[in-house]
């Protein structure tokens, strides 16, 4: 049984792999964007290396899922697509790769259990493949989740850096620009989201829409707030850099308060394990000699009476 259950996890494993290599690799004009936006030219991959990027093209994979589509009469959910947004899968074919793998994943999982188990296989076709189909689920809720507790903690650093800029002379869109480029590797979640700003603005997109696009596509109260008071010192004229500033320190005070909340929480967080795991291993080192003596010694008394 033990093995049948590892099979089916080293299956599930290799699909899901599969699927998020594709899922992450880039695209030509992704290339091309990351070319010009970083200033770095990007080394051509050559070789088996090429023929294996070329044969998982996400583009070229998203292809075969439109006539899958269509067979079915399903259309993309919106709120799928904003989902994968938040996680940062934001280019309109990985709407169709989590489709695949929706409905890829739950026919390789039924029939890996068809071919291993042989007892109660209706049953076990019926679990794996609903894992299967809610496996995908899970996972993008889990990427969401990380990747706004990511952008949460690190928005007080970039508030600074965009302090610091503003006040060296640099106007509010070019501190933005510059900011991105200084978090691409300590925070590039949030850096990524920046370079997107910029890019909606060059593309003629007013400033508040950007922002607005960006906290929708966020999902983070933080940037919520953050964008509310950005409209209100654009609608009131107040000075930006002191907003921020004061901003950036209300944000570290609750990021530091919800610290001291979590460590709070542990000691009751402690109970269950002390209880059910600690405490009983006690008992018997401490008590357990003890009983054995005593067990023996009434042995020996009832014995010789």
């Amino acid at each position: 049984m033990v093995t049948i259950i590892i099979t089916i996890a080293v299956a599930f494993a290799l699909t899901f792999g599969l699927v998020l290599l594709i899922m992450s690799g880039r695209s030509q004009e992704s290339e091309r964007l990351m070319e010009v936006t970083s200033g770095a030219q990007v080394a051509p991959v050559s070789g088996p290396r090429a023929a294996v990027t070329s044969l998982l093209d996400s583009e070229r994979v998203a292809k075969l899922v439109q006539p899958m589509r269509s067979l079915l009469g399903s259309r993309q959910d919106p709120e799928l697509v904003r989902r994968l947004a938040s996680a940062g899968y934001r280019r309109p074919f990985h709407a169709d790769l989590f489709f695949l793998v929706k409905m890829v994943l739950p026919i390789v999982a039924g029939v890996a259990s068809l071919l291993l188990v042989k007892q109660n296989a209706i049953f076990w076709v019926f679990i794996t493949a609903l894992v299967g189909f809610m496996l995908p689920d899970l996972w993008l809720t889990q990427v969401v989740s990380r990747r706004q507790d990511r952008i949460r903690l690190s928005l007080p650093d970039a508030l600074d850096l965009l302090v610091i800029c503003m006040e060296a002379g640099l106007g509010l869109d070019q501190a933005i620009l510059r900011v991105g480029q200084e978090l691409r590797i300590s925070h590039p979640d949030l850096s990524e989201e920046f370079v997107i700003i910029g890019l909606e603005q060059r593309a003629g997109k007013a400033r508040l829409e950007a922002w607005k696009s960006m906290a929708d596509r966020v999902g983070v109260e933080s940037i919520r707030q953050f964008v509310q008071m950005l409209v209100q010192t654009e609608r009131f004229g107040t000075p930006i850099s002191k907003s921020l500033a004061t901003f950036s320190d209300a944000l570290r005070i609750r990021r530091r308060q919800q610290a001291e909340e979590m460590a709070a929480k542990t000691t009751i967080k402690m109970i269950p394990p002390l209880v059910f795991f600690i405490f009983p291993n006690l008992f018997i080192v401490l008590l357990g000699p003890a009983v054995i003596m005593i067990w023996r010694n009434l042995s020996r008394v009832l014995q010789g009476g």
